[in-house]
């Protein structure tokens, strides 16, 4: 009969995860992403092309869903794109305003708008806020491809066992599962996603796609990691990391069957009432299809590897997306300068980026050397501005004020502020952006100077800590030595007085910094701390430190998030508290 399908051929389909990188509040830009990626896999023959998480908006939006009118330019221009979607099924994100605010995956098809799906799970945690913005869905989808049943999901829907997922495989006989998320990165996320999605895959038994959003925006960096899985949990397929990607898969569904025949479990669940869930009928278009190149099946990153490349996205897209076209960054001869400097290169390029030294009375001499010798190896403009002169003149101007005093930390924090205003004068002058080079341990126990060393735009390593700079150094160099071995084996200094060292005002960075993650990124008490095998005291003034530089860290600039919990959006303390765990000891 023309037009039938070949025995079993109605239950493959041909899906496309369009992992895009997109821009917020980019409208026009980010629907023509789209239609890119839309003529692309067109010509694929897909049936049916994924999206991210409010795609024609980017993510997070944040106070721009308060706009009525930006909401409304993001529908108008979603039909727009509908009108031109004839011949394949295209899921994406946007706000749905509609009597209140939904996080909405429209199903487009035949030239308009056929189904909606809002959202059910709004995650109102960590760098998330979606209930000050959002009404919760209640209903489940289902579309019916002609003989395929597809159950929409939203990120965190899938997140949660029961809900709408379940409701669509159980209630409609969904044979696969369709996520779009805006899924931020924190370091070793990527596995600890496949594992709960394995999970939900062998519990419903059906396939999954995944599609995620990539791509750098503010303080979060999003790493795509789009995949497929089949009904036993394995990976089928597995978009690239921090890159974009069109991921094209065959999925034979007919699997999913045989599976639930054989699994008598599947028949005892039960999902939402039957009310709560809309099946929508959609036509598929019988096309030729040519068949698919094999893609070799995406390994994952290791994970000095994948904290690289996520401080590359994120520092590449806040430039890019920002108009910048030049940054600058001072280079001390230490490790965290040398680590910022050589991400900075790496994500802009040698010719954007100029390295400025600015010695003092107290910086070594090897130091100056070591701070150009990097500068050589990467192929930067660099210059050198001795700070000498210029703390002379400070001192001189103080000299009446500071009369009978002895030297403390407010001469050294001069000298760290004369280094940020020649940094910002640059800028001003040239109109280029300052990459500050402080890490997560120093930001989190005050050990940076307001308008010195935390002047700038943006902060490579703010969320790094300080035994990961190290590993992020020398994983680099094994990639091919740029940074001289001399800066990572060197102890790290200051250089703000005579033969300081850092270990003269903080405690070893090996004890520091699993200090710091359990307080600041896991919410130990001390006491459960100590109990780790930690110094009572060290505890406590480790804890005193993070607690008393909470002013700092609010005027810090924004930095890219690493971890599960960094200084930001994470973490939002009164700056004004008198609450301490418990009494300091004796």
């Amino acid at each position: 009969m023309k037009g039938k399908a070949p025995p079993g051929e109605d239950r493959v389909i041909r899906i496309a995860l369009c992992q895009r990188n997109i821009v917020v509040g980019d409208i026009d830009g980010n629907i023509e992403k789209i239609r890119e990626s839309l003529v692309q896999v067109r010509e694929l023959g897909v049936d049916l092309a994924l999206f991210p998480e409010l795609t024609v908006t980017g993510y997070p939006p944040e106070d721009l869903l308060l706009k009525p009118h930006f909401a409304e330019r993001a529908e108008a221009a979603m039909r727009d794109l509908a009108a031109e979607v004839r011949d394949l099924v295209a899921v994406l994100g946007f706000p749905e305003l509609c009597d209140d605010l939904f996080n909405t995956a429209a199903v487009i098809s035949g030239g308009e708008i056929v189904a909606r799906y809002r959202k059910r799970y709004l995650p109102n945690y960590a760098v998330f806020d979606e209930q000050r913005y959002f009404a919760r869905g209640e209903q489940a989808l289902v579309l019916d491809m002609g003989g395929v049943k597809v159950g929409m999901t939203i990120c965190e829907d899938l997140w949660y066992p029961g809900g709408p997922a379940q409701a669509a495989v159980i209630d409609g006989k969904a044979d696969i599962l369709l996520n779009i998320a805006a899924s931020p990165y924190s370091r070793g996320k990527g596995p600890q996603r496949e594992r709960m999605f394995a999970t939900r895959c062998e519990d419903y038994g059906c396939c999954l796609a995944f599609c995620n959003l990539v791509g750098g925006q503010d303080e979060l960096v999003f790493d795509g990691h789009s995949l497929v899985m089949d009904p036993r949990g394995v990976v089928l397929a597995r978009g690239r990391q921090f890159e974009e990607d069109h991921l094209v898969v065959d999925l034979d569904l007919r699997g999913v069957s045989r599976r639930r025949l054989h699994d008598p479990r599947w028949r005892q669940q039960h999902g939402s009432a039957a009310d709560r869930l809309r099946v929508v009928p959609i036509g598929r278009p019988r096309r030729k299809k040519s068949p698919l190149e094999q893609r070799p099946l995406a390994g994952l990153l290791d994970p000095e590897a994948e904290v690289y490349r996520a401080l590359l996205l994120g520092t590449a897209d806040y430039f890019r997306k920002n108009g910048f076209q030049h940054a600058v960054l001072g280079v001390s001869g230490g490790i965290d300068s040398a680590v910022a400097l050589v991400v900075a290169v790496d994500a802009l390029g040698a010719e954007a980026v100029t390295a400025v030294s600015m010695p003092s009375r107290h910086t070594k001499a090897v130091n100056r050397e070591d701070a150009a010798d990097l500068a050589r190896r990467l192929g930067v403009d660099f210059t050198e501005i001795p700070i000498d002169a210029v703390f002379e003149c400070y001192l001189r101007a103080l000299e009446r004020p500071f009369a009978g005093t002895e030297l403390n930390v407010a001469e050294e924090n001069i000298q760290a502020r004369i280094r940020g205003n020649l940094l910002m004068a640059l800028s001003n002058k040239f109109d280029w952006l300052v990459l500050t080079t402080g890490n997560k341990s120093e930001m989190s126990v005050g050990y940076a100077t307001l308008y010195g060393d935390m002047a700038g735009g943006f902060s490579i390593l703010k969320d790094v800590a300080k035994s990961w700079v190290y590993r992020l150094a020398r994983w680099r160099n094994r990639q091919g030595e740029v940074i001289p071995p001399r800066i990572i084996e060197k102890a790290p200094s200051a250089e703000l007085r005579e033969n300081q060292l850092d270990s003269d005002s903080l405690p070893p960075y090996d004890l520091l910094d699993p200090i710091v993650t359990a307080y600041v990124e896991e919410d130990r008490s001390p006491e459960e701390i100590e109990k780790l095998g930690f110094d009572r005291a060290l505890v406590y003034r480790v804890v005193e430190m993070v607690d008393q530089a909470e002013y700092k860290r609010r005027q810090a600039p924004p930095g890219i998030r690493i971890s599960s919990r960094a200084f930001g959006k994470d973490r939002r303390l009164p700056i004004t508290n008198r609450y301490r765990p418990i009494p300091s000891p004796d």
